[in-house]
């Protein structure tokens, strides 16, 4: 039985990869080596030189990485995964790119007899850690039932939204959905501090009520003390928004509150913040008193 494979091992894919590796034997492959080093250490599994090596090695191969270019890259560069894998393979990207760029590989792996699933993912480093992250997928159905078992791992819930593309998309809109949420979290969070409310007794009652929200329930006490070492990266958000934003654009709409967050988040870069935690919205706000 071949190993299932596993590429990137960035703040997310460190532990997704780990979580696997605990129940199937895994070969693994991250650009930088001092990564693969520190996975090894505390993981079980071997270590790949290329992405060529691991399609030879595996007939499942997960992705998190950067970019849409950084998936042309290890997909079907000089030493990319399509130069081994042998057809009935799959490859799923939990990377989050643009829909379009999920068609394109779809396209490319299916002239090579191997699947492509775009299953980005939800739950931050918190939820990478734990294993309960959620998964939103595009693709092949069968595919999809094939690898479910596997996504399990490091997932609480995973769900095949439709045809290539579809779980980007849906991506775009639990984006969307968050950078609403922050802003509002911290125009709440700066309101209370101004009226001279109790923060924490505020957020005991409104967190009962249908202010409720997952980013209320683990980021408001850590924007209080004024701490964004931690979670999901500025620049990261914006990438995101901004993927959201072009797909809205091609579309013929646009998305005004999310424009708007997004240009919140550039400040944040000017100040500084470009690791900050995406709950630094309040941070922008104190600033700027």
């Amino acid at each position: 039985m071949k190993k299932k494979g596993f590429l990137g091992l960035g703040v997310m894919g460190f532990h997704m990869a780990g979580h696997l590796s605990k129940m199937h034997p895994t070969a693994i492959y991250n650009r930088t080596s001092t990564k693969s080093t520190e996975w090894l250490s505390t993981f079980s599994g071997s270590l790949c030189e290329s992405p060529q090596q691991l399609g030879e090695q595996c007939d499942e191969i997960y992705l998190c990485i950067g970019n849409d270019d950084d998936v042309r890259e290890v997909v079907c560069g000089g030493k990319g995964i399509l130069q081994s894998m042998q057809p009935g393979g799959i490859i799923v990207d939990h990377t989050t790119t643009s829909s379009s760029l999920s068609n394109e590989m779809n396209s490319i792996c299916l002239k090579k007899g191997i699947n492509y699933i775009d299953a980005p993912v939800s739950g931050g480093q918190l939820g990478a850690e734990k294993g309960i992250l959620t998964i939103m997928a595009g693709g092949d159905e069968k595919s999809f039932q094939k690898i479910k078992s596997t996504l399990d791992c490091y997932a609480k819930f995973s769900k095949l939204m439709g045809p290539s593309g579809t779980g980007q998309k849906t991506k775009m809109v639990n984006q969307i959905c968050i950078a609403g949420l922050l802003q509002g979290l911290a125009e709440g969070i700066f309101f209370s501090e101004k009226a001279g409310l109790n923060l924490k007794e505020v957020i005991e009652v409104i967190s009962k009520g249908a202010a409720q929200s997952w980013q209320m329930e683990n980021r408001w006490e850590t924007m209080s003390r004024d701490h964004y070492d931690h979670g999901f990266a500025v620049d990261h958000m914006r990438k995101d928004l901004n993927i959201a934003i072009d797909e809205a654009n091609k579309n013929g709409f646009d998305l005004e509150m999310t424009t708007l967050v997004d240009q919140f988040y550039k400040e944040i870069q000017t100040m500084g913040g470009s690791r900050w935690d995406t709950s630094s919205l309040l941070k922008r706000l104190h600033l700027n008193e």
